[in-house]
């Protein structure tokens, strides 16, 4: 019997590690932003999570071409194309279907932000804040299904 309870310990902490990894991994998937003019992918990259644009509403510009980071500060990166622009970088999972501690990237005006984002069954919360997060601005992001 002894055996028994052994492996029903083992059974348990492999259910609670495996229910982590699940809950970490939640995050990853499609994503339609606000008014879902663009898709962004998130997904692992090593042990953080990153997104990056996938699909734009409208993914070309007055003239007919491929819209490009044109409100970009840095001269060299304004003629990247939007379509599979890394926006989120270095997300931290910190528990309770919270990820921290990470970047966010705002192609309309190329301006970079920290950022949180809350998962609450398919909405995302994604909170672009400088310094405190009391001050900043809350997307509401839903999962494409």
């Amino acid at each position: 019997m002894k055996w028994f309870y052994g492996f029903m310990i083992g059974v348990i902490l492999l259910s609670g590690i495996n229910a982590y990894a699940q809950t970490a991994d939640s995050l990853i998937g499609q994503w339609y932003t606000e008014e879902e003019r663009s898709v962004v992918e998130i997904s692992r990259c090593g042990d953080l999570f990153c997104g990056k644009i996938i699909w734009l509403k409208y993914p070309k510009d007055d003239t007919g071409k491929d819209k490009v980071d044109v409100h970009n500060p840095d001269e060299v990166l304004k003629n990247r194309p939007l379509l599979g622009l890394q926006i989120l970088k270095d997300f931290k999972y910190k528990g309770a279907n919270e990820w921290d501690d990470g970047k966010i990237y705002d192609p309309k005006n190329g301006k970079t932000y920290s950022c949180k984002m809350t998962l609450e069954g398919n909405t995302l919360k994604v909170r672009g804040f400088v310094g405190f997060s009391l001050l900043g601005r809350t997307a509401i992001w839903t999962k494409k299904t």
